[in-house]
């Protein structure tokens, strides 16, 4: 292919670009729940803009082509909620989903002086799951949303080292 993945600040004019690989991304995730409801899919672009505008927000390009996103918010606490970590299905498995994890732990740390990492995930989503724990992330509850659902909420302090890439 010859180009490389980048990772930057997303910028309002991504704003549509990064909705499409939502739907895209999280068609899996409905399907795995049989629910075709959740928030992803039915987030609109203009609280997708919001979002933009007040929180953290990083893209992950192949050369123009936003090929993956995450998003984020450190609370008054110091607590960054880390969501919607995204990635096209034909970049999944090479590690730009770790890539993007880094990225956003480091802007929310030395930006926004997060204290400590936060983030759920479907407890059927094996994949996340695994990722996440591979970060050096921890459950600490899982909430039943229905019977279908239960998100597993899993925690890192800030201080905690990344996981090494050649690992």
């Amino acid at each position: 292919m010859g180009m490389s993945v980048t990772i930057s600040a997303a910028t309002a004019d991504d704003a549509e670009r990064i909705l499409k690989l939502q739907y895209l991304c999280y068609q899996g995730e409905a399907e795995l729940y049989g629910d075709y409801s959740i928030e992803p899919l039915t987030q609109s672009l203009d609280d997708l803009r919001a979002e933009l505008s007040e929180g953290c927000v990083l893209v992950a390009r192949l050369g123009e082509e936003v090929v993956g996103s995450v998003r984020g918010v450190v609370d008054d606490k110091g607590t960054a909620a880390i969501a919607k970590l995204i990635v096209h299905p034909r970049m999944q498995r090479h590690g730009l989903g770790g890539r993007l994890l880094a990225a956003i732990e480091e802007r929310l740390s030395g930006e926004r002086a997060a204290k400590r990492y936060r983030l759920f995930t479907g407890h059927r989503s094996e994949g996340n799951l695994r990722l996440y724990r591979r970060y050096g992330y921890a459950q600490v509850g899982t909430e039943e949303v229905n019977r279908r659902l239960s998100l597993v909420t899993l925690e890192k302090d800030a201080t905690a080292t990344a996981y090494a890439a050649s690992a």
